[in-house]
């Protein structure tokens, strides 16, 4: 992690489970830009979605960031790239396109993602290609949508300005507040005095006061003063499940996709919609999955309860209720 100012930011086990994930970039020159912002900021984890350019990889434009290139994940599809996340966040403007999912300004998403770095999860921030964005099949992955607040006359970013602004909201907003709530801890701890010590011992209240005065202050700290963020997200919960909630990262993407396969192979086992409604099911059901939210529990739940249904589908044993009485001359 790097010094000076930069001391007291998340660490690097926490922004290893954030992913920056760019779907079929054109220019290898904005890849080699998002790269240099990630290391900016100390990201190092970025997928490549079936770029355009073989020579991504090699763009001069990744100063300072050229083993980050290198290392990065190439997958043919977005569904493999955000597979092992469990909050996937779509980045675009809604001046070209109606929203199917929630929408989170910029600014206001830092309480989304520190409540699901608290509990374990991991985190894809994905940006669309630089002549159109993310398309409407490629939102179906995300739990939501991230706005950046651009002027009307000019709403589209190039690449790699979009990735830096974004990397440096979460940083201030979201990373660094952890950080300082963990240094806080930290210190605490170790300014404490010792049970050996004598009783006349003090604790030196002004060693920590600057730092403690610091978390105060920060953005994050007075937002969450005035209840900013505090609303819940998703459907209503009972008590229980919010509770899990609080402690357990939401099921990956990977097994959400594995759910709208099970229960589109069952809608189709059952008859439920012509082959031609097949392709908007499958859209349908990729945003309502992300929509409930589910735990990995609540996932395991359903994905047995559909595999129960299509096998009896399949099955067709013929249950009492269901056979016909014999008919007699």
């Amino acid at each position: 992690m790097a010094g000076g100012y930069n001391e007291y930011l998340a660490s690097d086990a926490q922004h290893d489970r954030l992913e920056v994930v760019l779907v079929s970039p054109r220019n290898p020159l904005n890849s080699g830009a998002a790269a240099r912002a990630m290391a900016n900021f100390g990201f190092s984890r970025l997928t490549v979605v079936a770029p355009y350019a073989p020579i991504w990889r090699e763009a001069r434009s990744a100063v300072g960031a050229p083993q980050l290139l290198r290392e990065a994940r190439e997958t043919a599809t977005l569904a493999e790239a955000v597979a092992d996340c469990t909050l996937v966040l779509g980045t675009g403007s809604l001046t070209y396109r109606k929203p199917e999912q929630p929408v989170v300004k910029l600014p206001e998403l830092a309480s989304l993602v520190r409540r699901e770095l608290e509990r374990g999860g991991r985190i894809a921030v994905v940006f669309g290609p630089e002549k159109h964005g993310l398309t409407r099949e490629d939102l179906a992955f995300c739990h939501v949508l991230v706005e950046i607040p651009t002027d009307t006359l000019q709403p589209s970013m190039n690449l790699g300005q979009a990735v830096a602004v974004c990397l440096y909201e979460l940083s201030v907003r979201a990373f660094s507040e952890l950080a300082v709530r963990a240094f806080t801890e930290l210190t605490v701890q170790a300014l404490a005095p010792q049970e050996s010590a004598p009783e006349t011992t003090e604790f030196p209240e002004q060693a920590i006061r600057p730092l403690i005065s610091n978390a105060v202050s920060h953005p994050c700290a007075e937002k969450k003063a005035q209840g900013w963020g505090t609303e819940s997200f998703g459907s209503q919960e009972s008590e229980s499940d919010r509770e899990r909630a609080t402690t357990e990262p939401a099921a990956p993407s990977g097994t959400l996709d594995l759910l709208v396969g099970l229960i589109e192979e069952t809608m189709q086992a059952a008859g439920y919609s012509p082959r031609s409604m097949q392709a908007a099911n499958r859209h349908d059901l990729r945003l309502l999955v992300r929509r409930l939210a589910l735990s990995p529990h609540d996932a395991r739940r359903f994905l047995g309860l559909f595999r129960r249904i299509l096998w009896r589908l399949n099955k067709r044993v013929p249950r009492p209720h269901d056979v016909s009485p014999r008919s007699h001359p």
